[in-house]
């Protein structure tokens, strides 16, 4: 009876490893484990707020929509350093000048005159998220039209991993002590682990974060006061597989 119990207990063994991973593990009476693979999660709150600071101007030639063009980046650029945003903490993202060909048939002549030409430009700026409402107001300030996208980021990525990881391998003993308990067998000590590649990030987005305002480039100049908005970090999760093998006492 005792030689079945053995045998039984191997070809579930067995089972499991081939399931839950590619790894080889040799199984047989001699070296009685239980193999399990479990899947957790660890979540932190944003630290960084990466914000998409950007504008967009029409003109009637190549020239002197460049030279628009220019002055608006200057004076977003200005009013960020101002606010106290170093370089290293700013990156271009896209920049651009074309031929505008997106007319409708009730443009006037002179409207497709003003609008011959496109020009864009966006940066990214990375900042706390307390910070992020005062940049999305400085740089609307100063001209910015196409402002306020964020993608919320960690600092310590490795760190909420390992959480995740470490989370998933807890599980994976109550798994297992489980499996034990139900085969009349004692849980031992964790005799292998892997941590396989963790899944892609996932962050739970709130739709009221993120603004967007007009095509048409705001004029440079003292625009009227524009009130701070309310801002909230968003929570970052990290999922991790992790392939566990106990012994069986």
């Amino acid at each position: 009876m005792r030689f079945f119990k053995a045998a039984q207990l191997s070809l579930v063994a067995i089972a499991l490893v081939s399931v839950a991973s590619a790894q080889t593990i040799q199984i047989n009476r001699e070296n009685k484990t239980i193999a399990i693979s479990t899947t957790d999660e660890a979540t932190a709150t944003a630290d960084i707020a990466a914000i998409t600071i950007g504008f967009s101007i029409y003109g009637p030639d190549s020239e002197s929509t460049y030279v628009q063009a220019g002055k608006l980046s200057r004076a977003i650029l200005t009013a960020l350093h101002t606010a106290g945003i170093d370089d290293k903490s700013i990156e271009s993202s896209a920049q651009g000048l074309q031929r505008n060909t997106e007319f409708n048939d009730k443009d006037t002549a002179e409207f497709r005159a003003q609008h011959q030409f496109f020009f864009n430009q966006s940066w990214a700026v990375s900042v706390s998220p307390k910070q992020a409402a005062q940049v999305i107001r400085v740089a609307i300030a100063a001209g910015a039209n196409q402002t306020g996208a964020i993608d919320w980021r960690l600092s310590d990525r490795k760190a909420l991993q390992a959480k995740a990881a470490q989370a998933a391998l807890v599980k994976a003993r109550g798994v297992a002590s489980q499996m034990a308990e139900g085969l009349h067998v004692k849980l031992g000590e964790l005799v292998y682990a892997s941590n396989e590649t963790p899944n892609t990030r996932i962050y739970f987005k709130r739709p009221s974060q993120d603004v967007e305002f007009g095509t048409e480039a705001a004029m440079i100049g003292a625009p009227p006061p524009i009130p701070a908005l309310e801002i909230r970090p968003q929570t970052i999760r990290e999922e991790a597989t992790v392939y566990a093998v106990f012994a069986i006492e």
